[in-house]
């Protein structure tokens, strides 16, 4: 089960860091299942951070960081990955 959670805003490629635009609170820990036109992979969220600050959790509205292990595309949607 999935549920959508944001939008890839931006993908900082020397540090493997996708800039993403929530519509729904996401955690550290949290699996992330993130899909465009050529991206599909999942990843647990490992390190989340607003304006470089490291953060536990974020809120909808909110625009954060975090890593991934694969290149990302604006407009890439991010879904979060439920049992």
């Amino acid at each position: 089960m999935e549920e959508r959670i944001g939008q890839v805003s931006h993908y900082f490629g020397k540090v493997g860091v996708a800039a993403v635009q929530l519509e729904a609170p996401l955690r550290k820990g949290d699996t992330v299942h993130v899909q465009g036109h050529t991206t599909d992979f999942t990843c647990t969220v490992s390190s989340l951070q607003i304006e470089r600050e490291e953060i536990d959790a974020a809120k909808k509205g909110d625009d954060v960081g975090f890593t991934v292990p694969e290149k990302t595309r604006h407009g890439d949607v991010v879904y979060r990955v439920t049992a």
